[in-house]
């Protein structure tokens, strides 16, 4: 739910420009570090990006090329090179003009044309709504921007000149870009350590989103602003001269939180505004990391340290390359300070973040360095790529990865792993690399072996259990917080479904060949290309995955291959098939591709049928199903199934229990179902009465028979009442 516009009073958000910034005032800012020849290729790039949106314009009704000269200004601010700046200018050009990609490559140079296709939008092809194309852009951007860093600070600046422009658009507008904005591009530059876009992007998205909220909380910050003047000045005076005192260098500064930080702290924390402590703070700047120590040690003398308030971003960054020491004191009348200490180069850092590497060449091979911490979230992108379903799939994971809450945890070598809050050995594992993720079988917390859901905490050694076969469950999904585990997890099983469908899809088709006397051995190579390039698949293998899949029915493609008249589009699983008597043997090995209905969960020993579902395969239903019934009109998605001589496996089944209700009931049922050797998944109990209760079991049988001694030992109890096996 958004709120409502703000009276009038509320300030428009967003700096106003006094006066407009023009492509000279860009390159007599850009000469102050960049070559004259390279000034002049920027202009070059701004002539011809004039021409090309010659005509058109913004909202605002201003000519169109003053936002590409803006998003290079604020480029240029970060120190960026000339053809990233080049590429700001024509960042628009593919998107809404009618040049192409190839003309910017001759034109400037492939370089530059990268850059810009990386920032333009997938706007050539159709999708089913809005959520699927900024989806799918969001991914192409994403994914250029592991190739080339410098696609998504262009982007990142493109935004934020477009939030600082957010008023002229609609209502329904300003939500929308906002929403987008505080979701993906806030927390992406907070990822790539760029505090001076986050800041802006989280004020402005934040203003437009919630606009009473951040006016009641500016007005709120605003009063303690002047309630706490005087006690800050205080504290920056004497922290001044104790640094005076003992020689040592340094700018002392008091700061204000951003609203939007103070506003999630209160919101996530469930706090009130007078219980966030770091809203007021003070900063000291100084040259060396020892001298951080050495003030830490001095603020520490001056007023008490709140215990467990500490903590040293230095020593272990954060996963965004940021480093300071964070300390919460008791101020003078018992008022909490929050006290941030850091070098000059880690101000700039905390600034530009993944851009100070090309602002300040040094230190950019340091393991913690910015540029080397955002390399390594790059390649997780990838890593999430890889796994994803579709692009929404791919974005999901990104937004996951895009909010941590470090927790910061160490191998057994000693080497620190920044993981997001709530991470688990199984997150561990995969951070470590997706291959010991995927063979994760257990874990060691302190030494000490631990659930694989065991939530870590930061300071804890975690040691990862792997076998060779071990493979990823389902289940992890339930307990897992980073987004490569997720993507890693999905990867895994959606590779390893493929794998079951394609032997599904050759049992499958063989038995129909095998009905009209043929096998897959003596079919033509000739039906078989024939057949699929009719169908578009590429392969066989891609045949039998869709036929597993229940994307096509084998009956149909069968008699397609030895040569009857059905056509391609009739071998898609919505044509009519006859039935025939042979019967698919049911082993209950099939994996993701054969499931049990949970509407009637059948057991080995039912009578059963299937029906074809596109895209997860067969599913088993018991004969007398009344969910079967609205199937006889559509046998064409109907199999005769059989269960093999000997099922392997347990299945599930509900059973429902009326019971006296005495104490301990529940404990005498639940042991005489554990004594048949059955496993209980899940039990609820409902009371009928004042003397009754009905007690619903799901537990594990492996048949009928086994499923019969169950009930007849559950009988014999005295307090059973009425036994009976649960059909929805």
């Amino acid at each position: 739910m958004t709120d409502a516009a703000p009276p009038a009073e509320q300030p428009s958000p967003g700096p106003s420009s006094p006066s407009r910034f023009l492509i000279s005032d860009l390159c007599a800012s850009l000469e102050s570090y960049l070559p004259l020849e390279q000034v002049s290729e920027v202009y070059r790039a701004y002539l011809f990006g004039a021409e090309a949106h010659q005509g058109q314009s913004r909202k605002s009704g201003e000519p169109y090329i003053y936002h590409p000269l803006a998003v290079a200004r604020t480029l240029s601010t970060m120190h960026m090179d000339y053809k990233c700046l080049i590429a700001a200018i024509l960042h628009d050009v593919i998107e809404d003009t009618p040049i192409a990609k190839d003309r910017l490559a001759e034109v400037f140079d492939s370089e530059v044309a990268e850059l810009v296709d990386g920032v333009s939008k997938l706007s050539q092809i159709d999708f089913a709504s809005r959520a699927e194309a900024q989806a799918a852009s969001l991914q192409k951007m994403l994914l250029a921007m592991t190739r080339d860093i410098r696609v998504i600070l262009i982007k990142l600046a493109d935004r934020l000149h477009n939030m600082r422009t957010l008023g002229v658009m609609s209502g329904e507008s300003r939500r929308r870009i906002s929403r987008e904005t505080l979701d993906i591009f806030a927390p992406i530059a907070n990822r790539l350590g760029i505090s001076s876009i986050r800041v802006e992007l989280e004020e402005l998205g934040f203003s437009h989103y919630w606009p009473w909220r951040h006016l009641i909380l500016e007005r709120a910050v605003q009063k303690a602003s002047g309630a706490r003047s005087e006690l800050l000045a205080g504290v920056e005076a004497t922290i001044k001269r104790r640094l005076q005192q003992e020689g040592i260098q340094g700018e002392v500064k008091s700061r204000c939180k951003n609203l939007y930080s103070i506003y999630r702290k209160m919101k996530e924390k469930r706090r009130s505004f007078s219980e966030v402590v770091d809203v007021f703070g003070v900063r000291v700047t100084v040259d060396r990391v020892d001298t951080c120590y050495r003030v830490l040690g001095q603020v520490h003398n001056l007023y008490k340290p709140v215990p467990g308030r500490f903590k040293d971003y230095i020593a272990i960054p954060k996963a965004n390359g940021y480093q300071s020491l964070h300390t919460v004191l008791f101020g003078p009348q018992g008022v909490p300070l929050e006290i941030q200490i850091r070098t000059e180069a880690m101000e700039r850092g905390a600034e530009s973040g993944i851009a100070a590497h090309w602002m300040y060449k040094s230190g950019g091979q340091h393991p913690n360095s910015p540029a080397n911490l955002a390399n390594d979230w790059l390649q997780n992108l990838l890593v999430m790529q890889q796994g994803a379903g579709n692009p929404q799939d791919f974005l999901e994971n990104v937004k996951v990865d895009l909010f941590p809450d470090d927790v910061y945890v160490f191998t057994p070598k000693g080497r620190i792993l920044t993981l997001k809050r709530a991470s688990t050995v199984v997150d561990f594992a995969y951070a470590i690399h997706s291959d010991v993720g995927n063979t994760c079988v257990g874990g060691k917390i302190d030494r000490r072996l631990a659930a694989l859901s065991t939530p870590l905490r930061s300071g804890q050694t975690v040691e990862v259990i792997t076998a060779p076969g071990g493979k990823p469950n389902p289940g992890w999904l339930a307990f897992v917080v980073t987004g490569k585990a997720r993507a890693g997890i999905r990867g895994y099983l959606k590779s390893l479904k493929a794998k079951e469908a394609e032997a599904l899809g050759r049992r499958l088709l063989s038995a129909e060949l095998n009905a009209l006397g043929s096998d897959l051995a003596q079919l033509a190579p000739a039906a078989i290309v024939g057949y699929l390039d009719d169908a578009g698949l590429p392969d066989a293998a891609a045949l039998l995955v869709d036929i597993g899949l229940g994307n096509r029915l084998p009956a149909l493609v069968a008699r397609r291959l030895v040569g009857g008249e059905v056509d391609s589009a009739g071998a898609a699983a919505g044509a009519v098939a006859e039935p025939h008597p042979h019967r698919f043997a049911i082993r209950g090995t099939e994996g993701m591709v054969v499931t049990f209905a949970r509407c009637c969960r059948p057991i080995p020993g039912d009578v059963v049928a299937a029906v074809f579902s596109p895209g997860r395969g067969i599913v088993v239903h018991r004969q007398e199903c009344r969910n079967l019934s609205s199937l006889e009109t559509r046998r064409n998605k109907r199999l005769d199934v059989e269960w093999a001589p000997e099922p392997d496996g347990d299945f599930p089944v509900e059973i429902r229990v009326d019971i006296g209700n005495r104490r301990g009931a529940l404990a005498v049922v639940a042991g005489v179902i554990a004594e048949q050797g059955s496993n209980i998944e899940n039990v609820q109990s409902t009371e009928k009465d004042g003397s009754t209760s009905t007690l619903e079991f799901l537990v594990t049988v492996r048949g009928r028979q086994h499923l019969a001694r169950i009930m007849r030992r559950l009988r014999q109890i005295p307090l059973v009442m009425r036994i009976t096996r649960v059909s929805r």
